[in-house]
């Protein structure tokens, strides 16, 4: 796996509609992880895709009425089976922390990359996500100067008063031990 002009190349691409340059594009120093899966507890359907291409279908679930106008994206997207989906390129900036604050610093998508993995704030993550999101994160490390195993947060860390991903089943130790071997 490696980071080709920005991109991850073991990942399927779809650009989302939802990024734009960030004000400083040298500084990517903050990694945040979050969860989604649409409708909410509903795996291995395309609806996250959709909803990040801002194309998410108002009919098909009463919940997508409330979300179907936002206009959201990650970098990236890890399923159950570690399949991984790349929606904006790391030199932008994606639309995942909203009213956000890190260690002082405000509007943490502009300095942040987003990782959404496949699931709720109240189950178990698989194995496989563990396992690639490891992975994505020591290669970003590699690749972007700022960013170091320090700089790894949640969504419910930067916006607590908003959210409360990637939940409480994320196993912190189990990540930072794989972030650690070699």
């Amino acid at each position: 796996m490696q980071i080709t002009q920005h991109w991850l190349n073991q990942a399927t691409h779809r650009l989302s509609p939802n990024h734009d340059k960030r004000p400083d594009e040298a500084d990517i120093s903050l990694i945040v992880i979050h969860c989604i899966s649409l409708p909410s507890g509903q795996y291995h359907n395309d609806n996250v895709d959709l909803f990040f291409s801002n194309k998410l279908p108002i009919q098909a679930d009463p919940s997508f009425q409330n979300i179907a106008k936002m206009q959201v994206s990650a970098h990236l997207f890890i399923r159950r089976n570690g399949a991984i989906t790349q929606y904006v390129p790391f030199n932008m900036r994606a639309w995942h922390a909203g009213k956000s604050c890190y260690q002082g610093r405000s509007q943490c998508n502009d300095f942040s990359i987003g990782i959404e993995l496949e699931g709720t704030d109240d189950s178990p993550y698989q194995d496989a996500q563990y396992l690639k999101l490891a992975q994505v994160i020591k290669l970003l490390i590699a690749h972007y100067p700022q960013l170091t195993t320090k700089q790894i947060t949640g969504h419910s860390t930067i916006a607590p008063d908003r959210k409360s991903d990637p939940g409480h089943y994320f196993n912190w130790e189990k990540i930072n031990h794989l972030l650690k071997a070699p």
